[in-house]
């Protein structure tokens, strides 16, 4: 029994083969055309089935699907053949029908429009088991798309009298795993017996929210838990959990590295309106210093919007750490020599490594730069950021994305795209949702262009849309982070899919 001052409240019977999995984030709502956060996504992922997913290489593997998509000639019809052998939970079937209400009811009330990001023109069950997709346009990430955990389908009967409106505690999916009991810091699942494909390593899990980072490094160490999930972890604790696996104390696991923490700057109103000055800022950061004395090493400093592992020739596209250039800069724009710009710089008070990283960086400005620059930190939790990102309220904010399925588009749509721009502002699109504001002209034509590219001439386009960005300067790309789970040495090596998401289905108790 888990004890109740680290559980506050929560109370779980660990027995037999079921394991207890431990992280920060509580989950809101389980709908997946809502659910946004990790800990939402990752249960989706245990509860319900992509139709493709992605190996650790990169391969595009039918799961729902029982085959590769064929697309049409010009790029705009997708037919997908689906299985026939798959139930949800409830023990109604699944078939073309039931895929087509999922993904309609995702495009009339989800709030994740970036998802599909108005490629899905039209959707038609051809077949009982032959899905047909028309897509406004050609579209070359479509393949990550089909492998978006948010696009799992859900019973019809279940959802029918939720179809304009989410359900946010309970889930009916076709996925190795069923929910029996559901709060936003505790889930209990047990494995699906009318699953289609291979059944569970484990007779169930409890998954567990703990108040904070020190709660969750301690379930772990005093075997209370049995694996622990890597984010809002402190960052000391991380490097020591990190060590602890190395000799041979703990397993870990780590998958793709591909989430990026950014700082967005607020383009459009004084003083960041100019952007010398969002340039300036940019290249006052050291990220190679963040990087060691943040995180030990463990999350790599990172010059791009789009994960490395993502681009074919990947590149750093913004500028390294220059304090000399960065004075020109603000000198030219009327500061320093006794005009000092005094940035409020915002990070989430309950993100851990958000305000290691806002003091490295104000002690490497004060160091380097403190006549032409100051940054006044102030933390606020990530839930009210969220909320007031669009409203402009935040000059300088720290963030981070994982792209909803690994593709370049999933990482830059959701902060370039714009659907009205006024120059170098966006009045409305995800840049404007992001908080940034910023646009640059023909931006979100060269975007649309690269998702109707292949090879090199995509990464090409994907080169100059990171070039533009980086001169614009309205995000600056600070770090590159790989999930990370732990478990105990009674428990088999935590593994992660190549979306990076936690196999939990793959989680066993080991032999003695």
């Amino acid at each position: 029994m888990l004890s109740a001052a680290v559980l506050s409240g929560c109370q779980v019977e660990a027995t037999g083969d079921r394991l207890t999995v431990a992280s920060a984030g509580r989950v809101t709502s389980l709908d997946p055309a809502q659910a946004s956060t990790v800990s939402a996504i990752q249960l989706l992922s245990a509860l319900g089935d992509p139709l493709y997913s992605l190996t650790r290489s990169g391969a595009l593997e039918p799961r729902l699907a029982s085959g590769p998509p064929s697309v049409s000639a010009d790029g705009r019809t997708v037919t997908i053949p689906l299985r026939t052998d798959v139930l949800f939970h409830d023990g109604s079937r699944f078939d073309a029908e039931a895929m087509a209400f999922s993904l309609r009811r995702f495009l009339d009330i989800g709030t994740l429009s970036y998802v599909v990001g108005g490629r899905i023109a039209d959707i038609e069950a051809t077949a009982p088991h032959e899905l047909t997709l028309k897509l406004s346009r050609a579209s070359t990430s479509l393949n990550g798309l089909l492998t978006a955990i948010n696009l799992t389908p859900i019973s019809p009967s279940a959802y029918r009298n939720h179809q304009t409106r989410f359900l946010h505690d309970g889930f009916i999916g076709t996925g190795p795993y069923k929910l029996v009991r559901f709060r936003d810091d505790q889930q209990r699942l047990v494995p699906f017996e009318g699953y289609w494909g291979e059944a569970p390593k484990n007779q169930g899990l409890d998954l567990i929210t703990l108040s904070n980072s020190t709660a969750l490094f301690g379930a772990l160490r005093s075997g209370e838990v049995d694996v622990l999930m890597s984010g809002s972890i402190d960052e000391d604790q991380r490097h020591t959990l990190h060590e602890m696996a190395g000799e041979g104390r703990l397993r870990e696991g780590v998958g793709p590295a591909m989430e990026i923490g950014y700082i967005t700057l607020l383009s459009n109103a004084p003083p960041l309106q100019n952007p010398q000055l969002r340039q300036a800022i940019a290249l006052s950061l050291n990220r190679d210093e963040v990087s060691e004395r943040v995180s030990y090493g463990l999350r790599a400093p990172l010059r791009s919007l789009i994960p490395p592992s993502l681009r074919m020739t990947p590149t750093d596209s913004w500028p390294s750490h220059a304090p000399d250039q960065a004075r020109s800069l603000f000198r030219e724009a009327g500061y320093c020599d006794g005009r000092t710009l005094e940035l409020p710089l915002t990070f989430r008070s309950n993100v851990p490594a958000d305000k290691l990283l806002a003091l490295t960086w104000q002690a490497q400005i004060k160091r380097d730069l403190s006549d032409c620059l100051v940054l006044d930190l102030d933390g606020v939790e990530s839930t009210t950021v969220y909320q007031q990102l669009g409203q402009g309220a935040f000059k300088a904010v720290m963030l981070d994305w994982r792209g909803t399925y690994p593709d370049p588009e999933a990482y830059l749509t959701p902060l370039l795209s714009c659907i009205d721009a006024d120059g170098a502002v966006c009045r409305s699109g995800e840049a404007a949702i992001s908080g940034s504001f910023w646009s640059a002209p023909d931006l979100q034509n060269t975007l649309l262009t690269s998702d109707n590219q292949r090879g090199v001439e995509r990464d090409r386009t994907l080169q100059t849309l990171e070039n533009i960005s980086a001169k614009g300067a309205a995000y600056i790309p600070v770090w590159l982070e790989s999930p990370r789970a732990w478990s105990q040495r009674s428990v088999s090596e935590p593994e992660f899919d190549g979306s990076g998401h936690l196999r939990l289905d793959r989680l066993r108790r080991r032999q003695p």
